[in-house]
């Protein structure tokens, strides 16, 4: 079984799903919740400048997304009591939030998709990194590589909603993926032999797009 997620700006979807080898991946149940990088940010108001008040902040984060996300965990783990197998959950994150981290625990100068795609994790990095993160101040935050002036002040919301998903959901290791709904249709029509040379070409100019 498999929970994957998409951290936005003003939700985040999470999808249960179960893979066998060579079928579909089987979608057990699936939830939105409208909570995003931004829309929390916004709810949770401006960042206080000390360390008590940014800790405070970060808690009733997690805890409106705690809230949020409760009655899908509910529903997960009879999920997951019903159809249980011999392998532990895992967990695969596709979103800003996840890829930024991913960077920052690769020390990267600069974003590289190739690095961070396919990148797996230990969830107890990720947490450092996001606990780390949340108690810096925006000055401070800016001056991350791979962070910057646009990610400086929502990255902290992206934070609390990956560290809840990690307390609902615990797994040891976090998959990281920078492929979306694009790639997926784009890959599925070439796998039908439906795609033809438009297609193909689409594909091309998105790798190309992706490397400037």
């Amino acid at each position: 079984p498999a929970m994957i997620f998409d951290i936005g700006g003003g939700s985040t979807e999470l999808v249960l799903v179960e893979t066998r080898a060579g079928e579909v991946p089987m979608i057990h149940d699936w939830h939105s919740v409208p909570w995003g990088v931004v829309s929390l940010t916004e709810t949770c108001g401006t960042e206080p400048p000390d360390d008590a008040g940014r800790t405070a902040r970060y808690a009733k984060m997690r805890e409106l997304v705690r809230d949020s996300l409760a009655p899908f965990a509910d529903r997960a783990a009879e999920s997951l009591i019903k159809n249980p197998t011999a392998h532990p959950l895992r967990l695969l994150g596709t979103s800003g939030t996840v890829t930024t981290l991913a960077s920052l625990h690769l020390e990267l100068p600069q974003y590289d998709r190739q690095a961070v795609d396919g990148l797996i994790v230990v969830t107890e990095q990720m947490r450092s990194l996001c606990r780390n993160l949340a108690l810096m101040s925006q000055p401070e935050r800016r001056a991350q590589p791979c962070i910057g002036r646009e990610r400086a002040d929502l990255v902290v919301a992206g934070c609390a909603i990956l560290e809840t998903i990690f307390d609902l959901w615990p797994a040891t290791r976090l998959g990281v993926a920078d492929r979306g709904i694009r790639e997926g249709i784009l890959r599925s029509l070439m796998a039908s032999g439906d795609a033809g040379e438009r297609t193909r070409a689409a594909l091309r100019q998105m790798k190309r797009a992706s490397h400037e």
